[in-house]
């Protein structure tokens, strides 16, 4: 297999309503979608989403380091793998893209498959929180994700408020986005009642295991963690500190799918319980996460950023009903031309005999 060509598109992708999250409202996604032609005419592609806040890449490092490594990419995986020791995000639009060209076996299955994701409510009170859940429950979401990471006594009251609305009828995630502060952590975790909550995410800042530590000690239900997971070495030192029961993934954060089912095969081994998905993801990043969750994962996956978007990427469409997506055999996405025009910032098309700009 030979690279042809290399195409990567810098958009910004609107969602339908703002993403409410501790580090801000989030408007639209920041994108990077990378596709590459084989010389037999076979395509892959991949994205990459960056989120501020959550990860040390910007969208401008990003897209530079995209552009920089489309001219020089000839399929070699060291390189990628160097690229990904400072730029993951990055990386794996090209990783998942160069793995779809290879025909990676990740990405299909053999019958219909149901995979079901979880629903996020954003009521903050009373008569809307049980307005939101009835209709989630009613569309067949099962499991709720709840973000808090506000103020720890008005997020406290606002979770009893959720759980008197669930009543056993779904299992809540609650999510800080690496809100708190120790103390701030500790103060929301001694007021939960662990009625319903399956998991507790991710409190305090990624690299403050310390505080987390603090926040899982006095915790009466299940830690999480996210921000804190790059690889199998964080993986291993969340077993180790007894950090977590559940560990989150996701595949823009581990560069290849192959990778991706190592970190879930990991975390099964230490005892621990895998999550996957990408909240803030359109349509290629949540399907091919799908396809990974259809065979390695059994809960509500969180790969749900394409339901958050304004259009989607792929056509066709990734099938979606009754709180979960749909895969069938033979699916065979490509990239909606239409689509990425609609919402290019950039982009740059790069053969092994020349590079060209051809929208800016």
């Amino acid at each position: 297999m030979h690279i042809d060509t290399i195409k990567a598109y810098r958009l910004q992708v609107p969602l339908t309503v703002p993403y409410r999250l501790a580090f801000g409202p989030v408007e639209y996604f920041d994108t990077v979608i990378v596709e590459m032609t084989d010389t037999d005419g076979r395509v892959g592609f991949g994205e990459a989403t960056i989120l501020t806040g959550y990860t040390d890449e910007t969208i401008e490092g990003c897209w530079q380091a995209a552009q920089q490594f489309a001219r020089e990419f000839d399929g070699d995986p060291a390189k990628l793998m160097r690229l990904g020791q400072k730029f993951p995000f990055t990386a794996t639009a090209f990783g998942s893209a160069l793995e779809m060209l290879n025909g990676a076996g990740t990405l299909a299955v053999a019958v219909t498959t149901r995979v079901p994701v979880l629903g996020l409510l954003n009521a903050k009170e009373g008569e809307a929180i049980a307005k939101e859940f009835q209709q989630l429950l009613e569309a067949g979401y099962r499991t709720i994700k709840v973000k808090v990471g506000f103020d720890p006594e008005k997020d406290a009251r606002m979770v009893k408020a959720i759980q008197q609305a669930v009543k056993g009828r779904a299992r809540i995630r609650i999510d800080a986005n690496q809100g708190y502060s120790a103390d701030e952590g500790v103060a929301f975790a001694r007021a939960l009642d662990p009625d319903d909550i399956e998991l507790f995410e991710q409190p305090c800042a990624a690299g403050d295991w310390d505080a987390h530590l603090a926040v899982a000690r006095v915790a009466p239900v299940p830690m999480m963690v996210d921000e804190s997971i790059y690889g199998l070495a964080d993986i291993d030192k969340t077993a180790k500190l007894k950090a977590a029961a559940y560990v989150k993934v996701k595949l823009m954060k581990m560069v290849t799918l192959d990778a991706l089912v190592q970190a879930i095969d990991r975390i099964k081994e230490l005892g621990m319980t895998p999550v996957l998905g990408n909240g803030v993801a359109c349509d290629p990043g949540c399907w091919m996460e799908a396809c990974v969750a259809a065979h390695h994962i059994g809960n509500a996956g969180e790969m749900n950023g394409f339901l958050k978007t304004r259009t989607a990427l792929l056509r066709p469409g990734l099938g979606f009903e009754r709180g979960a997506i749909v895969l069938e055999p033979g699916f065979a996405p490509r990239l909606d031309q239409a689509s990425l025009d609609k919402h290019l910032v950039d982009s740059l098309v790069c053969t092994p005999r020349a590079t060209s700009r051809i929208a800016s």
